[in-house]
């Protein structure tokens, strides 16, 4: 199988790169970028390969590892469509143990047993949100003959590990929102919003006029100031995922008022317990006990509801087009926990690479530890995602992968991309950034119809995001309308 595998390295890598009638304004692009001062110091990789011809159409750098960023869910979520499916939905499941008497009152408890759903409580869809996730419960608790709980709501988050972050992330990440990590039982996607009103002049103190969800246990270091007008989200957030501390710093705008910032929530599945338990006495069932994780589960506990998520393609798509990191590592755990019996950033990137070796990929260069892409530690080459992406167009699952990816001028991270691509063109691709890194990967439709997989990738360039992003624009830009 390794002579195999080489061969096939061979072949791909053999193939003389052309400079004629078809890449010559590519080569040129590339050539004039790596030249900008801006990469001096860093790294510009660039791969191309027809689908339909089976052929590197161009490379540059194409076997030199660099940091994907959130490319890493193009991993993800091929791997969650061939172990899950499209159709597949998290469960969350409402129980209760002890007896109930004829008057309602149980003597014993409910339990929340989370599945890993990192949809349940979302503020983005209705039915996700925290009012009908607990009104639901709620019907179902009374459906069952329950008017009071002499004892506690539990929650049960043991699906996954309890190590919501990955140990590579870092420490200015993991207090905001994109950096909130997930476990077996999240909730409101594990962040919450804190709204600040910016004092009167620069400079001068902002204050916190409210929360959101309400009740959750919080104290807040506030170290926030007021900013420039129109400049924006400038808040940075401390805090540890078990701690209700969160230090935030930065500045809001002046010409903002109660302007929102997205933090991550620490413990949300003792939050999800909470709010269900001031729920259920808000509407006079009466909990005598305070919430608790289930250190242990009953034998004998009775089911009163399966709590689903939307699809896993409704998912996936959502993941890749705005590029959320709690969704991509919720599917990454979750694939650990349905390879290895239990949900873990160790367990989740062996279930990737064992999909990549599936697929006979040659991943020397390669490091995926993560589901997000957050990890500094991830490795890739643009070779290496390009044969990933040529492999994934030969399954079944396919079409749905590819339309998971945001659409250049359409929608998601591209919506304002390739502004001028001809109609008769269709380019999806995933982005990647953070501090240093710019990265685009996806598939291209030609003007002929052919098919096209490409990935450019950018590090440690001395410019500002937003430059190195329009310097990257231009190259896929060629790449799109190759001929």
């Amino acid at each position: 199988m390794k002579n195999a595998t080489t061969i096939i390295l061979f072949l791909f890598t053999a193939i003389a790169v052309s400079f004629g009638q078809n890449t010559a304004a590519l080569g040129r692009a590339v050539n004039e970028l790596v030249k900008d001062d801006a990469l001096k110091h860093g790294t510009l990789a660039v791969s191309v390969y027809n689908i339909d011809k089976k052929t590197q159409v161009y490379a540059h750098n194409a076997q030199r590892s660099v940091i994907p960023a959130s490319l890493t869910k193009l991993f993800t979520t091929a791997v969650g469509f061939d172990k899950l499916g499209k159709n597949f939905r998290f469960r969350t499941t409402l129980a209760y143990s002890g007896e109930i008497e004829k008057n309602g009152t149980l003597h014993g408890d409910l339990y929340i047993i989370g599945g890993g759903d990192p949809l349940l409580g979302s503020y983005r869809y209705r039915q996700t949100v925290p009012d009908s996730v607990f009104a639901a419960w709620h019907k179902a608790v009374v459906a069952a003959g329950i008017k009071a709980v002499d004892g506690r709501v539990y929650y049960d988050a043991s699906i996954f590990d309890n190590h919501p972050l990955h140990d590579n992330w870092q420490w200015g990440d993991v207090g905001n929102y994109y950096g909130c990590g997930v476990g077996g039982l999240n909730f409101h996607e594990n962040m919450f919003f804190i709204h600040f009103n910016p004092g009167g002049k620069l400079g001068y103190p902002a204050t916190v006029s409210r929360m959101e969800p309400k009740g959750i246990n919080l104290h807040i270091v506030n170290e926030v100031t007021t900013g420039p007008a129109k400049s924006g989200d400038q808040v940075v957030i401390y805090g540890e995922p078990a701690s209700s501390i969160r230090v935030c710093t930065g500045t809001v705008p002046i010409d903002s008022k109660s302007f929102s910032v997205r933090a991550s929530l620490p413990k949300p599945g003792q939050a999800c317990a909470d709010l269900f338990t001031a729920y259920l006495r808000a509407r006079r069932l009466s909990v005598s006990g305070a919430a608790s994780e289930a250190l242990r589960r009953p034998s004998n506990m009775v089911t009163l509801l399966e709590y689903t998520s939307p699809t896993y393609y409704v998912i996936a798509q959502y993941t890749n087009m705005t590029s959320n990191n709690t969704y991509a590592e919720a599917i990454h755990r979750y694939l650990g926990y349905k390879s290895f019996g239990l949900g873990s950033s160790a367990n989740g990137a062996k279930a990737v690479s064992e999909y990549i070796q599936r697929l006979r990929l040659p991943s020397s260069g390669v490091a995926l530890e993560d589901g997000s892409g957050l990890s500094v530690r991830n490795r890739v080459t643009t070779d290496f995602v390009c044969r990933f992406l040529n492999e994934v167009s030969k399954t079944k699952y396919f079409e749905d992968y590819k339309n998971s990816l945001a659409l250049a001028g359409e929608n998601g991270t591209v919506k304002n991309m390739l502004n001028g691509l001809p109609s008769n063109i269709s380019v999806r691709m995933k982005t990647g950034s953070m501090t240093g890194v710019r990265a685009y990967a996806g598939y291209v439709t030609t003007a002929k119809g052919e098919r096209l997989c490409f990935a450019v990738i950018a590090n440690d360039f001395t410019c500002s995001g937003s430059q190195m992003r329009t310097k990257l624009e231009k190259v896929i830009m060629k790449i799109a309308t190759m001929e």
